[in-house]
């Protein structure tokens, strides 16, 4: 008896194909909203507020043990090599380049990606899109895009935050508890980092993973089924695919950063 049949796995081929379409016209429509969007920047402001503001706890703190962490696994590696002044340097460039925009793309997926697709599922769930339809307001324009824009300018923010503090935890473990040279751990840092190779990569990494981790956000909140185990499974597939997305495009962005 065979467990599968043509029909099916075509069925199943063409419904993937079907929401990747729509998902792509939903993003393009995002980017083409991008000017009445920011006509309207105290929407845009707001979300900003939301997204970043409520999510600045969990990254400062985050941030801080990481940059502990890096200090002092950092200072206990390079001393075998005589290299304990070289620490400032390292820290830095393992927070700008790779661990503050992809834990703080991972952390932004957890709190405010959530909370995205929770809010747009029960507004999905309440059929309060469905009524403004009815009333002629386009849910897309007035809720989705503001949300979409204040995610992408918030997820730069967060991850710059994150990288700085970070730094000053590294600071904190390998100057004031250690006892590295301060000079040589700021000096190294400065003389080792930089601005538009080192920076620059993490930033262009951390625009990224906002596009992406706001738009599945709201995909899945968008595309929810409006029943309670709905909205549940959808925040569950924003972690997962938001998660997956981060690490998958992290791989490549670097790919593509290192051979360029």
């Amino acid at each position: 008896m065979s467990w599968w049949r043509p029909s099916d796995v075509g069925y199943a081929v063409r419904n993937k194909l079907a929401d990747i379409g729509h998902a792509t016209q939903l993003f393009l429509r995002l980017l083409r909203l991008a000017g009445p969007t920011f006509k309207r920047f105290s929407l845009v402001r707001d979300q900003v507020h939301f997204l970043g503001n409520h999510s600045l706890a969990i990254i400062v703190v985050s941030g801080l043990f990481v940059g502990f962490v890096l200090g002092l696994q950092g200072y206990y590696i390079l001393v075998d090599y005589g290299s304990a002044e070289a620490l400032g340097q390292m820290v830095a460039l393992s927070l700008v380049r790779e661990l503050g925009p992809v834990v703080a793309a991972l952390l932004f997926a957890g709190r405010a990606g959530t909370s995205l697709t929770a809010e747009i599922g029960l507004m999905k769930a309440g059929e309060q899109l469905s009524a403004m339809e009815m009333m002629a307001v386009d849910p897309i324009r007035r809720i989705l895009a503001p949300r979409f824009w204040g995610g992408v300018i918030a997820m730069p923010l967060l991850a710059a935050v994150f990288s700085a503090v970070g730094v000053m935890g590294g600071w904190f473990v390998g100057v004031v508890m250690i006892g590295v040279d301060p000079g040589a751990f700021w000096s190294q840092m400065q003389g080792g980092v930089d601005v538009w190779q080192d920076v620059g990569n993490g930033v262009v990494k951390s625009i990224v993973f906002g596009f992406t981790v706001t738009f599945v956000a709201l995909l899945q909140g968008y595309e929810a089924q409006a029943t309670p185990e709905g909205v549940s499974s959808a925040t569950t597939r924003t972690v997962v695919m938001a998660s997956l997305a981060v690490l998958g495009l992290d791989f490549v962005l670097t790919a593509m950063m290192f051979t360029i």
